[in-house]
């Protein structure tokens, strides 16, 4: 049998701000997100499965990128928890913000790299996260390849 690859499109909005950055972005700003995520395996050969063709459920898959990112991102602001950053995010948090605090600086970058070992964790055995895309803009978007890492 051969193997399929399979992607489900998400949309989210999140602001975040760079920290020591030196552009516009070191302001705090948000973007609507794309997020392609692509698994790869072998279509269920079972006939009596009631998956029977499929490589994973499309609702499989949607649940769980929407519990590992898109529902904890979105209309969340996101702070590099190892900067000053860290004030302003304490600030927006005691006024009622969703605030997320990162290991990282929340780039498109690292947030794809975050959002890979998250929704790998959550993958059955025999499927396995191909790429995620990333796109924060029409013209603007980072991606993680498996073959690459």
């Amino acid at each position: 049998m051969s193997t399929i690859r399979i992607t489900k499109q998400f949309n989210f909005e999140t602001g975040h701000a760079l920290y020591g950055y030196d552009g516009k972005c070191k302001n705090v700003h948000g973007h609507s997100y794309k997020l392609s995520v692509t698994v790869s395996g072998k279509p269920i050969k079972d006939s009596t499965n009631v998956k029977f063709g499929m490589v994973i459920d499309f609702g499989d898959l949607k649940k769980i990128v929407n519990e590992e990112v898109v529902d904890l991102f979105d209309h969340a602001t996101v702070f590099n928890k190892n900067t000053p950053h860290v004030e302003l995010a304490k600030e927006l948090s005691d006024r009622g913000h969703h605030v997320i605090l990162v290991d990282y600086q929340p780039t498109s970058e690292m947030m794809v790299i975050d959002f890979a070992q998250k929704i790998k964790k959550r993958l059955p055995d025999n499927i396995k996260l191909h790429s995620i895309k990333l796109q924060e803009t029409d013209t603007s978007f980072a991606e993680w390849f498996s073959s690459e890492n």
